[in-house]
């Protein structure tokens, strides 16, 4: 598979603050108050999008709810998660 790679650039703020542009974050679905993880590698810093443990859930457990099935299920995937 072959990917576009998007690449802008942008200025650093006061408090260094980093926009990140709109186009990449419409192609990722970003949205306000999302957790990013943002590491050195090298001389690169890289930002990576943390998964939302309570969405990730929801479509582990999905719909309709049942309180008997679900909850083993969302303990197992709880438990395996952690790991």
């Amino acid at each position: 598979m072959i990917y576009k790679i998007l690449e802008k650039n942008v200025k650093v703020g006061k408090k260094h603050v980093v926009v990140i542009p709109s186009k990449i974050r419409r192609k990722i679905g970003l949205k306000e108050g999302e957790m990013l993880r943002v590491r050195l590698e090298e001389n690169h810093i890289v930002m990576e999008r943390l998964a939302d443990p309570f969405r990730t859930l929801a479509e582990v457990v999905g719909e309709p709810y049942n309180e008997e099935v679900d909850e083993k299920r969302a303990e197992r995937w709880l438990r395996d998660a952690s790991r």
